[in-house]
C-alpha cells in the first residue's frame, strides 16, 4: 500500500509515518517510482508504535521493543533485556515523578507564604 492508504487506515499522518520510517520504527520498500510502498503488516506497526509513543516511551526505546510485540495492545514476548529496558525507563519516570513533586512543592510554598495583604 502506498503512504497515503497507511495514513488513511491508521488514522496518521504522512509526515509523520515518514517520521517513523526515518527512525528505523517502519519499513517501506521503494518502487521504481520512488514511492514508498508499506506491506499489509505496517497497519498492526503503526498502531503499535502509537500505544508505546503513548506509555512515554521514545523512538529509540521503541525500536528497541518493536522486535519483541506482538498485536496491537502490545503484548510482550520476553525478548532478552527487555524487561531491564522497561524497568529502567519506570525507574526513570519515577525520577522525574519525584523531581515534578519538589517543584509542585516548592511552589505551593511559596505561594503560602504570600503577603498577608493579598
Amino acid at each position: 500500500m502506498l503512504i497515503g492508504e497507511l495514513s488513511r487506515r491508521t488514522g496518521v499522518s504522512s509526515r509523520l509515518l515518514r517520521y517513523y520510517e526515518e527512525q528505523g520504527l517502519l519499513q517501506a520498500e521503494r518502487g521504481p517510482n520512488g514511492y514508498r510502498h508499506y506491506g499489509d503488516d505496517s497497519v498492526l506497526t503503526v498502531r503499535k508504535i502509537r500505544v508505546l509513543l503513548d506509555a512515554g516511551l521514545s523512538s529509540e526505546v521503541i525500536r528497541q521493543v518493536l522486535p519483541c510485540t506482538r498485536s496491537d495492545q502490545p503484548d510482550f514476548d520476553w525478548c532478552a533485556d527487555i524487561r531491564d529496558l522497561l524497568d529502567r525507563e519506570i525507574a526513570a519516570l519515577d525520577a522525574r515523578i519525584e523531581g515534578l513533586q519538589r517543584n509542585h512543592d516548592a511552589l505551593n510554598g511559596f505561594l503560602a507564604r504570600r503577603s498577608p495583604d493579598e
